[in-house]
């Protein structure tokens, strides 16, 4: 990870998105609870997201709460720094944490940014709309070069 901010200083980065099935919000310590277990219960459908089949997130033998809440407070500080942006997906209703979206810079030559995200197995028809949402907002309203952002299959809910 580089210590160079990832947007122009004159970037005013975006704190929310909002669609009619789910929210985007900073991820930080408030969600620890909830992210827990989100992406607790869904171990198994994550790692088979793609993104995220190189199996080294999340782990399988879980994680304690405080560790969790370390992990989140990373992210909050490369959010804070604009090293990096995480936010949290939110179910609108009842606020419940149902996945997540990271927007880092990229380990690769060929673009400047990398975007993965999950959602929770109870959630997984949700993949593609987050995926769609997430690429128009990028697209549309960040100072993003390039970016890759693994495409999603369209599933029937």
């Amino acid at each position: 990870m580089t210590d160079h901010p990832l947007v122009p200083d004159d970037f005013a980065v975006p704190t929310e998105l909002i669609t009619p099935h789910f929210r985007l919000e900073p991820l930080g310590p408030r969600h620890n609870a909830s992210d827990h277990t989100a992406w607790s219960s869904s171990v198994e459908h994550i790692r088979a997201t793609p993104g995220f089949e190189d199996g080294e997130w999340p782990p399988t033998d879980g994680m304690t709460l405080e560790a969790n809440l370390a992990d989140l407070r990373r992210h909050a500080d490369d959010f804070a720094r604009r090293r990096g942006f995480t936010y949290t997906v939110l179910d609108t209703v009842s606020g419940e944490v149902i996945g997540c979206v990271y927007i880092y810079p990229s380990r690769a030559d060929a673009h400047d940014t990398d975007v993965s995200s999950w959602v929770r197995a109870d959630r997984a028809h949700l993949d593609a709309p987050l995926h769609e949402a997430v690429t128009a907002w990028l697209t549309a309203d960040w100072p993003l070069d390039t970016f890759t952002y693994r495409p999603r299959p369209r599933r029937l809910p």
